[in-house]
C-alpha cells in the first residue's frame, strides 16, 4: 500500500464526508427532511454503496471509511424524512 496515495485518499474522504455534516445537522435540528428529494436519497445512497463495494474490491480503507460514514449520515436524513 502506498501511504502517500492512501493519505490523499483519506484527506479527500475526510473533506467530502465532513461536508455532509452541516446538512445532517440542519435536518436534525429542524426535524424535517421534507425538502430532500426521495430520488436523490435513493440515487446518492446507491452510489455510496457502489463506492463502498469498490473500496472493498481495491482494498482502499479511505474509500471504505468515507462511504460507511456517509451512508450512516444519509441514513439519519432518510430516517427523519420517512419516520412516522
Amino acid at each position: 500500500m502506498d501511504f502517500g496515495v492512501e493519505g490523499v485518499g483519506f484527506l479527500a474522504a475526510t473533506l467530502t464526508t465532513c461536508a455532509f455534516f452541516p446538512q445532517v445537522a440542519k435536518t436534525w435540528s429542524s426535524g424535517s427532511a421534507e425538502d430532500i428529494s426521495t430520488l436523490w436519497l435513493v440515487m446518492f445512497g446507491s452510489g455510496l454503496f457502489c463506492w463502498l463495494i469498490y473500496g472493498v474490491m481495491v482494498n482502499s480503507y479511505a474509500v471504505m471509511a468515507a462511504n460507511v460514514v456517509t451512508l450512516m449520515l444519509l441514513g439519519v436524513i432518510a430516517w427523519i424524512k420517512w419516520r412516522p
